[in-house]
Formats: structure tokens, sequence, C-alpha cells
């Protein structure tokens, strides 16, 4: 499968969507939407990383399907406030790059002067 640039995954849900009447939730019903989908992908990564094993009877989920689920809504939600998620992730990397710059160690740089 070819790799999907975010404006085509963006638009692959908005055509999804765009399908049915109701289209897309209210924002605030996507935020509680979010909210679940990661006490979800937080349920899990305590099931395979944490103290808490999962019960015979509750079913096996990935968590990369739970890391799906919340992309999805997130796409959603950008989607619905005509947010390009390239843009934002470039505003996120270029304050990375800038006012975060030296915050962490560099696994190039040299430690020992």
């Amino acid at each position: 499968m070819a790799a999907k640039s975010m404006k085509e995954l963006q638009k692959e849900v908005d055509t999804y969507i765009g399908q049915f009447k109701e289209g897309y939730f209210s924002p605030l019903a996507m935020l509680a939407r979010l909210t679940e989908e990661l006490g979800e992908l937080a349920r899990e990564i305590n099931h395979y990383y944490g103290e808490k094993p999962k019960k015979s009877s509750e079913t096996e989920k990935a968590i990369e399907e739970e890391l799906g689920d919340l992309f999805f809504v997130i796409i959603c939600l950008a989607n619905s406030l005509q947010i390009d998620l390239e843009e934002a992730h470039d505003i996120v990397m270029n304050k990375f790059n800038t006012r975060d710059k030296d915050r962490w160690t560099r696994i190039n740089q040299d430690n020992m002067g």
C-alpha cells in the first residue's frame, strides 16, 4: 500500500464522513470521543506495559488499532474546523526546532566537555 500524505488522509476521512447526512459531530462531541479513545489507548498500553493484565473475559485489542481510532477522530476534528494538519504539524515542528531546540540532549552531542 502506497504511503498517503496528510492531505490525502484528511480527504479520505472527509469523503467517508461526507456520505452521511449527520456529517461531523460537534467539536465538543468529538472532544468527548477523543477522550474516550485516549482512555481505550491508555487501557491497552496498561495491559501490555503496566501492572494491569487483561481479564480472561476481555477481547484482545491492539495498540495499533487504538492509535488508529484516536487518529481518525483527530482528523475528523481537524476537518470539521477546517484545520490543515500538515500546516499544524509544521507549526509545532517549528516551535520544537526554535523555542525547544536546546531543551533535550542530542544523540550526537559531546557530553564530555
